[in-house]
């Protein structure tokens, strides 16, 4: 069982929906065994999977708030089990984060502690391709959770 988990949430048939997935390929064969990366294309269930028995589940996906395509929104930490209220951003498919949380809370399986990254998408057209600020977010995205996942060891005090 790994004790930190990231997962890419995502659709590579709609454009900057794929931004999750992205990030979980740049990352896979990269960051110490201790750390296990998934992809999800919407599916809670196999979210609560992966994460269940991690000490941090770090979930990225795109999103869609009005900002400008490519803003990172910074990780939001969620110690866990979090508040019924308090739900992370919502992604651009119908199922995100929250629907996982509220499925692995009714199952009595969360990982201890829950960051969310959301990439802001742009054109989640079907068939279009990732755009250019979207990717170089997930680019960034990576790079930063690489360093940071290398540098620390997973499960011990997080900066």
């Amino acid at each position: 069982m790994a004790e930190t988990v990231v997962a890419g949430l995502g659709s590579d048939l709609r454009g900057d929906d794929a931004a999750g997935l992205g990030v979980a390929r740049r990352l896979r064969g990269t960051l110490p065994p201790s750390v296990a990366v998934v992809e999800n294309r919407g599916d809670p269930a196999a979210l609560v999977e992966a994460w269940s028995g991690a000490a941090l589940a770090i979930v990225v996906d795109a999103v869609s708030s009005g900002a400008p395509p490519g803003t990172v929104h910074m990780p939001v930490h969620m110690p866990v089990p979090m508040p019924m209220r308090s739900r992370p951003p919502a992604g651009s498919h119908g199922l995100g984060p929250a629907d996982a949380v509220a499925l692995g809370r009714a199952l009595g399986r969360l990982p201890g502690e829950l960051v969310v990254v959301g990439i802001e998408g742009g054109d989640f057209t079907p068939g279009a391709p990732m755009t250019p600020p979207v990717l170089a977010a997930v680019r960034r995205t990576a790079r930063g959770l690489r360093e940071r996942l290398t540098r620390e060891r997973p499960g011990g005090p997080r900066t």
